[in-house]
Protein backbone atom coordinates (compact mmCIF):
# COMPACT_ATOMS: atom_id res chain seq x y z
CA UNK A 1 0.00 0.00 0.00
CA UNK A 2 1.08 3.54 -0.63
CA UNK A 3 1.20 6.56 2.07
CA UNK A 4 0.96 9.89 0.79
CA UNK A 5 1.64 12.73 3.14
CA UNK A 6 3.00 16.35 3.92
CA UNK A 7 3.67 18.00 7.06
CA UNK A 8 0.97 20.22 8.60
CA UNK A 9 0.39 22.25 11.55
CA UNK A 10 -0.81 20.48 14.52
CA UNK A 11 -4.48 21.15 15.04
CA UNK A 12 -6.62 21.98 18.04
CA UNK A 13 -8.88 19.02 17.62
CA UNK A 14 -12.41 19.25 19.48
CA UNK A 15 -14.97 16.88 21.22
CA UNK A 16 -18.48 16.87 22.87
CA UNK A 17 -18.38 16.43 26.74
CA UNK A 18 -21.55 16.28 29.03
CA UNK A 19 -21.08 17.56 33.10
CA UNK A 20 -23.21 16.17 35.81
CA UNK A 21 -22.92 16.68 39.22
CA UNK A 22 -20.60 15.53 41.02
CA UNK A 23 -21.50 12.38 43.32
CA UNK A 24 -20.32 12.45 47.25
CA UNK A 25 -18.31 9.06 47.02
CA UNK A 26 -16.26 7.16 44.56
CA UNK A 27 -19.05 4.60 44.18
CA UNK A 28 -21.30 7.47 43.08
CA UNK A 29 -18.87 8.73 41.05
CA UNK A 30 -18.76 5.40 38.67
CA UNK A 31 -22.33 5.35 38.86
CA UNK A 32 -23.06 8.55 37.48
CA UNK A 33 -20.31 8.24 35.03
CA UNK A 34 -21.98 4.89 33.83
CA UNK A 35 -24.99 6.54 33.80
CA UNK A 36 -23.92 9.07 31.50
CA UNK A 37 -21.81 7.90 29.40
CA UNK A 38 -24.45 4.70 28.57
CA UNK A 39 -27.54 7.11 27.98
CA UNK A 40 -27.23 6.49 24.47
CA UNK A 41 -28.94 4.47 21.81
CA UNK A 42 -27.46 3.26 18.47
CA UNK A 43 -29.88 2.96 15.38
CA UNK A 44 -29.07 0.56 12.74
CA UNK A 45 -30.81 -0.44 9.46
CA UNK A 46 -31.17 -3.62 7.74
CA UNK A 47 -32.30 -2.38 4.03
CA UNK A 48 -33.78 -6.01 3.26
CA UNK A 49 -37.80 -6.26 3.00
CA UNK A 50 -39.77 -6.08 5.19
CA UNK A 51 -40.95 -9.63 4.70
CA UNK A 52 -43.52 -10.89 2.99
CA UNK A 53 -43.30 -7.67 0.58
CA UNK A 54 -41.47 -5.72 -1.61
CA UNK A 55 -40.76 -2.64 0.38
CA UNK A 56 -40.03 -1.78 4.10
CA UNK A 57 -37.07 -2.51 5.62
CA UNK A 58 -36.61 -2.39 9.28
CA UNK A 59 -35.11 -0.18 11.62
CA UNK A 60 -32.69 -1.84 15.29
CA UNK A 61 -32.80 0.55 18.37
CA UNK A 62 -30.25 -0.89 20.96
CA UNK A 63 -29.87 0.97 24.45
CA UNK A 64 -26.58 1.97 25.34
CA UNK A 65 -26.10 -0.39 28.58
CA UNK A 66 -26.89 -3.43 26.21
CA UNK A 67 -24.72 -2.73 23.66
CA UNK A 68 -21.68 -0.80 25.93
CA UNK A 69 -20.02 -4.30 26.41
CA UNK A 70 -19.18 -8.09 25.10
CA UNK A 71 -22.80 -9.26 25.83
CA UNK A 72 -24.69 -7.66 22.98
CA UNK A 73 -25.61 -11.09 21.91
CA UNK A 74 -28.30 -11.35 24.86
CA UNK A 75 -29.70 -7.57 23.73
CA UNK A 76 -33.41 -7.36 23.37
CA UNK A 77 -33.22 -4.43 20.77
CA UNK A 78 -36.66 -2.27 19.76
CA UNK A 79 -37.71 -2.80 16.09
CA UNK A 80 -39.60 -0.66 13.69
CA UNK A 81 -41.21 -2.43 10.60
CA UNK A 82 -40.87 0.16 7.74
CA UNK A 83 -43.23 -1.69 6.46
CA UNK A 84 -45.93 -0.68 8.66
CA UNK A 85 -46.65 3.25 9.27
CA UNK A 86 -43.85 4.32 7.64
CA UNK A 87 -44.58 2.31 4.60
CA UNK A 88 -48.61 3.68 4.94
CA UNK A 89 -47.40 7.20 5.69
CA UNK A 90 -45.36 7.43 2.29
CA UNK A 91 -48.08 5.85 0.25
CA UNK A 92 -50.60 8.74 1.82
CA UNK A 93 -47.96 11.79 0.53
CA UNK A 94 -46.12 10.37 -1.87
CA UNK A 95 -48.58 7.68 -3.62
CA UNK A 96 -45.74 5.28 -3.64
CA UNK A 97 -43.94 2.97 -1.51
CA UNK A 98 -40.52 3.37 0.47
CA UNK A 99 -37.93 0.63 -0.56
CA UNK A 100 -34.31 0.14 0.40
CA UNK A 101 -33.67 2.41 3.72
CA UNK A 102 -30.14 2.58 3.54
CA UNK A 103 -28.58 5.87 5.23
CA UNK A 104 -29.96 7.27 8.60
CA UNK A 105 -29.11 10.48 10.55
CA UNK A 106 -29.74 12.37 13.59
CA UNK A 107 -30.42 16.79 13.79
CA UNK A 108 -28.01 17.96 16.28
CA UNK A 109 -31.17 17.99 19.20
CA UNK A 110 -31.23 13.93 18.58
CA UNK A 111 -34.91 14.48 18.38
CA UNK A 112 -35.47 13.49 14.74
CA UNK A 113 -33.79 10.78 12.62
CA UNK A 114 -33.90 11.39 8.72
CA UNK A 115 -33.78 7.92 6.78
CA UNK A 116 -32.79 7.97 3.21
CA UNK A 117 -34.54 5.34 0.65
CA UNK A 118 -32.01 4.16 -1.69
CA UNK A 119 -34.16 2.50 -4.38
CA UNK A 120 -37.46 4.46 -4.16
CA UNK A 121 -35.87 7.93 -3.54
CA UNK A 122 -38.22 8.78 -0.10
CA UNK A 123 -37.13 10.39 3.13
CA UNK A 124 -38.85 9.71 5.79
CA UNK A 125 -38.68 11.85 8.89
CA UNK A 126 -39.33 10.47 12.24
CA UNK A 127 -39.47 11.55 15.85
CA UNK A 128 -37.26 10.01 17.30
CA UNK A 129 -38.33 9.93 21.21
CA UNK A 130 -41.59 8.34 20.26
CA UNK A 131 -40.58 6.47 17.28
CA UNK A 132 -43.23 7.45 15.17
CA UNK A 133 -42.52 8.94 11.16
CA UNK A 134 -43.34 12.25 10.69
CA UNK A 135 -43.11 13.13 7.59
CA UNK A 136 -42.24 11.61 3.92
CA UNK A 137 -41.23 13.36 1.19
CA UNK A 138 -39.61 11.66 -2.14
CA UNK A 139 -36.66 12.76 -4.62
CA UNK A 140 -37.64 14.33 -7.93
CA UNK A 141 -37.13 12.58 -10.99
CA UNK A 142 -33.45 14.15 -12.80
CA UNK A 143 -31.08 12.37 -15.09
CA UNK A 144 -33.45 10.04 -17.38
CA UNK A 145 -36.14 10.43 -14.93
CA UNK A 146 -34.40 8.48 -12.43
CA UNK A 147 -34.20 9.79 -8.45
CA UNK A 148 -32.65 8.24 -5.55
CA UNK A 149 -31.84 9.73 -2.07
CA UNK A 150 -29.00 7.72 -1.47
CA UNK A 151 -28.36 10.06 1.77
CA UNK A 152 -30.57 12.95 3.52
CA UNK A 153 -28.07 14.93 5.91
CA UNK A 154 -29.87 17.22 8.64
CA UNK A 155 -27.44 20.43 8.58
CA UNK A 156 -25.85 21.36 12.49
CA UNK A 157 -27.83 24.60 12.78
CA UNK A 158 -31.25 23.02 12.24
CA UNK A 159 -31.92 24.77 8.76
CA UNK A 160 -31.89 22.33 6.42
CA UNK A 161 -31.35 18.21 4.93
CA UNK A 162 -29.18 17.58 1.65
CA UNK A 163 -30.44 15.32 -0.59
CA UNK A 164 -28.01 13.10 -2.46
CA UNK A 165 -30.42 12.14 -5.05
CA UNK A 166 -27.93 9.42 -6.57
CA UNK A 167 -29.21 8.04 -10.15
CA UNK A 168 -31.23 11.68 -10.58
CA UNK A 169 -27.96 13.52 -10.35
CA UNK A 170 -29.60 16.15 -7.97
CA UNK A 171 -28.62 17.85 -4.87
CA UNK A 172 -31.99 18.57 -3.42
CA UNK A 173 -32.61 20.57 -0.49
CA UNK A 174 -35.11 19.87 2.56
CA UNK A 175 -36.03 23.03 4.44
CA UNK A 176 -37.05 22.23 7.91
CA UNK A 177 -38.58 23.00 11.00
CA UNK A 178 -38.59 20.46 13.85
CA UNK A 179 -40.39 22.47 16.49
CA UNK A 180 -43.73 22.64 13.96
CA UNK A 181 -42.35 19.15 12.33
CA UNK A 182 -42.27 20.86 9.17
CA UNK A 183 -40.35 19.55 5.95
CA UNK A 184 -40.53 21.04 2.44
CA UNK A 185 -38.78 20.16 -0.56
CA UNK A 186 -37.33 23.62 -2.05
CA UNK A 187 -37.09 23.08 -5.83
CA UNK A 188 -35.45 26.39 -6.50
CA UNK A 189 -32.69 25.25 -4.06
CA UNK A 190 -31.76 22.45 -6.60
CA UNK A 191 -28.53 21.67 -7.84
CA UNK A 192 -28.30 19.97 -11.58
CA UNK A 193 -24.94 17.97 -10.74
CA UNK A 194 -25.60 16.56 -14.40
CA UNK A 195 -26.03 19.78 -16.24
CA UNK A 196 -24.71 22.46 -14.43
CA UNK A 197 -21.70 24.77 -15.26
CA UNK A 198 -18.96 25.00 -12.49
CA UNK A 199 -17.80 28.74 -11.29
CA UNK A 200 -14.62 28.58 -13.67
CA UNK A 201 -16.64 27.92 -16.64
CA UNK A 202 -16.64 24.19 -17.25
CA UNK A 203 -19.68 21.86 -17.34
CA UNK A 204 -20.06 19.99 -13.92
CA UNK A 205 -20.40 16.45 -15.25
CA UNK A 206 -18.01 16.00 -18.30
CA UNK A 207 -16.16 12.63 -19.63
CA UNK A 208 -12.44 12.94 -18.29
CA UNK A 209 -13.31 15.50 -16.42
CA UNK A 210 -16.09 14.66 -13.98
CA UNK A 211 -17.48 11.40 -15.61
CA UNK A 212 -20.29 10.65 -13.66
CA UNK A 213 -22.17 13.44 -10.98
CA UNK A 214 -23.95 10.87 -9.20
CA UNK A 215 -24.14 12.57 -5.79
CA UNK A 216 -23.21 9.78 -2.99
CA UNK A 217 -22.83 11.70 0.22
CA UNK A 218 -22.97 15.16 1.51
CA UNK A 219 -20.37 15.78 4.75
CA UNK A 220 -21.37 19.17 6.24
CA UNK A 221 -18.82 21.04 7.84
CA UNK A 222 -19.47 21.77 11.87
CA UNK A 223 -21.46 25.60 10.77
CA UNK A 224 -23.58 24.22 7.78
CA UNK A 225 -21.74 26.53 5.28
CA UNK A 226 -19.96 24.03 3.65
CA UNK A 227 -21.21 20.88 2.36
CA UNK A 228 -18.63 18.05 0.52
CA UNK A 229 -20.38 16.31 -2.38
CA UNK A 230 -18.97 13.07 -2.94
CA UNK A 231 -19.52 12.04 -7.19
CA UNK A 232 -19.49 8.58 -8.25
CA UNK A 233 -17.50 8.83 -11.17
CA UNK A 234 -15.08 10.59 -9.04
CA UNK A 235 -14.29 14.36 -8.42
CA UNK A 236 -16.04 16.27 -5.84
CA UNK A 237 -17.81 19.26 -5.12
CA UNK A 238 -18.34 22.10 -2.47
CA UNK A 239 -21.02 23.79 -1.75
CA UNK A 240 -22.76 27.06 -0.11
CA UNK A 241 -26.52 25.25 0.44
CA UNK A 242 -27.43 27.83 2.11
CA UNK A 243 -27.94 29.76 -1.05
CA UNK A 244 -31.34 29.53 -3.50
CA UNK A 245 -30.19 28.06 -5.74
CA UNK A 246 -27.52 26.36 -3.62
CA UNK A 247 -24.20 27.26 -4.88
CA UNK A 248 -20.86 25.52 -5.93
CA UNK A 249 -17.97 27.28 -4.35
CA UNK A 250 -15.37 24.78 -5.24
CA UNK A 251 -14.49 22.20 -7.69
CA UNK A 252 -11.79 19.14 -8.23
CA UNK A 253 -11.60 16.80 -10.98
CA UNK A 254 -11.58 12.99 -11.11
CA UNK A 255 -7.49 13.06 -11.28
CA UNK A 256 -8.11 14.90 -7.71
CA UNK A 257 -10.35 13.38 -6.28
CA UNK A 258 -11.01 9.47 -7.26
CA UNK A 259 -14.31 8.05 -7.22
CA UNK A 260 -16.95 6.33 -5.07
CA UNK A 261 -16.54 8.53 -2.14
CA UNK A 262 -18.87 8.62 0.69
CA UNK A 263 -17.54 7.80 4.41
CA UNK A 264 -16.21 10.93 6.15
CA UNK A 265 -15.78 13.35 9.39
CA UNK A 266 -14.63 16.09 10.09
CA UNK A 267 -11.94 16.68 12.83
CA UNK A 268 -10.90 20.14 14.21
CA UNK A 269 -10.53 22.62 11.05
CA UNK A 270 -10.08 19.53 8.74
CA UNK A 271 -12.44 16.85 6.80
CA UNK A 272 -11.36 13.54 6.25
CA UNK A 273 -13.56 12.39 3.00
CA UNK A 274 -12.94 8.49 1.53
CA UNK A 275 -12.98 7.28 -2.10
CA UNK A 276 -13.90 3.53 -2.74
CA UNK A 277 -14.52 0.94 -5.04
CA UNK A 278 -17.82 -1.44 -5.12
CA UNK A 279 -19.19 -0.18 -8.66
CA UNK A 280 -19.17 -2.26 -11.68
CA UNK A 281 -16.52 0.57 -13.54
CA UNK A 282 -15.11 1.04 -10.40
CA UNK A 283 -14.14 -2.42 -8.06
CA UNK A 284 -11.49 -1.86 -6.18
CA UNK A 285 -10.30 1.50 -4.38
CA UNK A 286 -9.26 3.00 -0.78
CA UNK A 287 -8.20 5.99 -1.07
CA UNK A 288 -8.46 9.15 2.16
CA UNK A 289 -8.39 12.77 1.63
CA UNK A 290 -7.73 15.51 4.33
CA UNK A 291 -9.74 18.71 2.87
CA UNK A 292 -9.29 22.57 4.95
CA UNK A 293 -12.84 24.10 6.27
CA UNK A 294 -11.45 27.36 4.88
CA UNK A 295 -10.25 28.93 2.18
CA UNK A 296 -12.78 28.43 -0.60
CA UNK A 297 -14.42 30.54 -3.40
CA UNK A 298 -15.83 30.32 -5.85
CA UNK A 299 -13.11 32.54 -7.54
CA UNK A 300 -10.68 30.11 -6.76
CA UNK A 301 -8.76 28.00 -9.68
CA UNK A 302 -10.43 24.77 -9.93
CA UNK A 303 -8.96 22.12 -7.36
CA UNK A 304 -8.16 25.23 -5.04
CA UNK A 305 -7.46 24.71 -1.58
CA UNK A 306 -5.59 21.18 -2.98
CA UNK A 307 -6.60 18.35 -0.22
CA UNK A 308 -3.71 16.34 1.20
CA UNK A 309 -4.13 12.60 0.00
CA UNK A 310 -3.27 10.51 3.21
CA UNK A 311 -3.71 7.27 1.68
CA UNK A 312 -4.27 4.79 -1.09
CA UNK A 313 -4.53 1.24 -1.96
CA UNK A 314 -1.90 -0.58 -3.87
CA UNK A 315 -2.67 -0.78 -7.27
CA UNK A 316 -4.36 -4.53 -8.03
CA UNK A 317 -5.15 -4.82 -4.01
CA UNK A 318 -8.67 -5.77 -3.93
CA UNK A 319 -9.99 -3.09 -1.52
CA UNK A 320 -13.37 -1.10 -0.59
CA UNK A 321 -13.01 1.66 1.64
CA UNK A 322 -16.24 3.27 2.89
CA UNK A 323 -17.13 4.31 6.48
CA UNK A 324 -14.48 6.30 8.86
CA UNK A 325 -14.78 6.88 12.93
CA UNK A 326 -13.13 8.74 14.69
CA UNK A 327 -11.24 8.09 18.27
CA UNK A 328 -12.15 9.82 21.61
CA UNK A 329 -10.79 13.32 21.04
CA UNK A 330 -10.37 12.93 17.53
CA UNK A 331 -7.02 11.99 17.97
CA UNK A 332 -7.13 8.73 15.33
CA UNK A 333 -9.37 7.77 11.89
CA UNK A 334 -10.52 4.73 11.72
CA UNK A 335 -11.15 4.27 7.95
CA UNK A 336 -13.08 0.34 6.83
CA UNK A 337 -12.60 -1.60 4.13
CA UNK A 338 -15.52 -4.02 3.07
CA UNK A 339 -13.37 -6.32 0.63
CA UNK A 340 -9.90 -7.34 3.13
CA UNK A 341 -12.49 -7.16 6.63
CA UNK A 342 -10.25 -4.45 7.72
CA UNK A 343 -9.85 -0.57 9.19
CA UNK A 344 -6.93 1.23 8.91
CA UNK A 345 -6.09 3.99 11.50
CA UNK A 346 -4.27 6.99 10.85
CA UNK A 347 -3.46 9.79 13.56
CA UNK A 348 -5.14 13.08 13.00
CA UNK A 349 -2.38 15.08 14.14
CA UNK A 350 0.38 14.24 11.51
CA UNK A 351 -1.60 11.97 9.07
CA UNK A 352 0.62 8.85 10.45
CA UNK A 353 -0.98 5.36 9.19
CA UNK A 354 -0.81 4.00 12.90
CA UNK A 355 -1.39 0.33 11.48
CA UNK A 356 -3.94 -2.07 10.10
CA UNK A 357 -6.85 -3.78 12.43
CA UNK A 358 -7.98 -7.32 11.32
CA UNK A 359 -11.94 -7.50 12.26
CA UNK A 360 -11.88 -11.11 10.87
CA UNK A 361 -11.42 -14.08 13.65
CA UNK A 362 -13.64 -16.05 15.67
CA UNK A 363 -16.95 -13.67 15.88
CA UNK A 364 -16.65 -13.68 11.70
CA UNK A 365 -14.10 -14.97 9.00
CA UNK A 366 -15.83 -12.30 6.91
CA UNK A 367 -17.25 -9.39 8.23
CA UNK A 368 -17.42 -6.79 5.71
CA UNK A 369 -17.57 -3.51 8.05
CA UNK A 370 -19.59 -1.22 6.67
CA UNK A 371 -20.06 2.23 8.72
CA UNK A 372 -19.78 2.66 12.31
CA UNK A 373 -20.51 5.08 15.50
CA UNK A 374 -18.48 5.69 18.44
CA UNK A 375 -19.60 5.09 22.08
CA UNK A 376 -19.60 8.05 23.69
CA UNK A 377 -17.11 6.79 26.53
CA UNK A 378 -14.63 5.87 23.22
CA UNK A 379 -13.96 2.67 24.29
CA UNK A 380 -16.61 1.11 21.48
CA UNK A 381 -16.85 1.01 17.89
CA UNK A 382 -20.28 -0.06 16.69
CA UNK A 383 -20.43 -0.74 13.07
CA UNK A 384 -22.68 -2.71 10.86
CA UNK A 385 -21.99 -5.83 9.18
CA UNK A 386 -23.32 -7.06 5.09
CA UNK A 387 -25.30 -9.98 4.98
CA UNK A 388 -24.76 -13.14 1.99
CA UNK A 389 -27.10 -10.61 -0.37
CA UNK A 390 -25.86 -7.30 0.03
CA UNK A 391 -28.32 -4.54 -1.72
CA UNK A 392 -26.14 -2.36 -2.41
CA UNK A 393 -22.23 -2.07 -3.34
CA UNK A 394 -21.00 -4.55 -5.69
CA UNK A 395 -21.54 -7.78 -4.55
CA UNK A 396 -17.57 -8.99 -4.33
CA UNK A 397 -16.86 -6.13 -2.30
CA UNK A 398 -19.83 -5.77 0.37
CA UNK A 399 -20.92 -9.30 0.73
CA UNK A 400 -20.16 -10.74 4.03
CA UNK A 401 -21.29 -14.07 6.26
CA UNK A 402 -22.64 -12.55 9.73
CA UNK A 403 -25.31 -9.94 9.11
CA UNK A 404 -25.58 -7.55 12.22
CA UNK A 405 -24.28 -5.25 14.81
CA UNK A 406 -20.43 -5.58 15.43
CA UNK A 407 -19.00 -4.67 18.96
CA UNK A 408 -15.13 -3.45 18.39
CA UNK A 409 -13.32 -3.11 21.80
CA UNK A 410 -10.97 -0.27 21.40
CA UNK A 411 -7.44 -1.02 22.75
CA UNK A 412 -4.38 1.48 23.01
CA UNK A 413 -6.28 4.54 23.11
CA UNK A 414 -7.74 4.37 19.89
CA UNK A 415 -4.38 2.67 18.06
CA UNK A 416 -5.63 -0.53 18.03
CA UNK A 417 -9.06 -2.70 18.55
CA UNK A 418 -10.57 -6.12 18.25
CA UNK A 419 -14.27 -7.35 16.84
CA UNK A 420 -15.15 -8.91 20.07
CA UNK A 421 -18.67 -9.96 19.68
CA UNK A 422 -21.94 -9.25 17.36
CA UNK A 423 -25.62 -8.70 17.67
CA UNK A 424 -26.99 -11.37 14.73
CA UNK A 425 -29.24 -10.06 11.74
CA UNK A 426 -31.57 -12.59 10.49
CA UNK A 427 -34.32 -11.85 7.16
CA UNK A 428 -34.56 -15.40 5.76
CA UNK A 429 -37.30 -15.14 3.24
CA UNK A 430 -39.65 -17.62 2.14
CA UNK A 431 -36.97 -19.99 0.40
CA UNK A 432 -34.64 -20.24 3.23
CA UNK A 433 -32.28 -17.28 1.92
CA UNK A 434 -30.48 -14.96 4.26
CA UNK A 435 -31.89 -11.39 3.07
CA UNK A 436 -30.78 -9.33 6.32
CA UNK A 437 -28.51 -6.38 5.10
CA UNK A 438 -27.57 -3.76 7.95
CA UNK A 439 -25.92 -0.60 6.79
CA UNK A 440 -26.70 2.53 7.72
CA UNK A 441 -26.42 3.51 11.45
CA UNK A 442 -26.40 6.27 13.96
CA UNK A 443 -26.06 7.15 17.40
CA UNK A 444 -28.43 9.05 19.76
CA UNK A 445 -28.01 11.19 22.66
CA UNK A 446 -31.15 10.51 25.04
Amino acid sequence: MRLLSAPIALLCLTSLTACVDEPRDAVGTAEAAHRETNQFEVWLIDQSNSPSTTFGGKIYIFGGDEIASQNVAAASPETIDIGGATAALCMSQTGANPVRPHMIFFNAEHSHAAVAFVASGHVVIYDAETRAPLSCVRASPGAGGARQAHAAVPSPDGDYILIANQNGKLLERLDVDYDTNTFTLNPAATLDLANCTTPNGAPCQLAGLRNDNAPICPLIDATGDLSYITLRGGGLFVVDARQTPMQIVAEYDLNTVHANGCGGNQTGSSMWITAGGGTANNLSQMDLYRFPTSGFSAANPVNTPTPLQVFAGDEGEDRDGHGTVPTKNNKYIWYFDRTQGVAEVFRTSNNDHIGTVDLKGSVSSDPAPDLGVLSPDGKWIFVTLRGPMPLSGDPHASTGTTPGLGIIQIKAGGKRGKLVTRYPITNVDGAGVERADPHGIALRMK
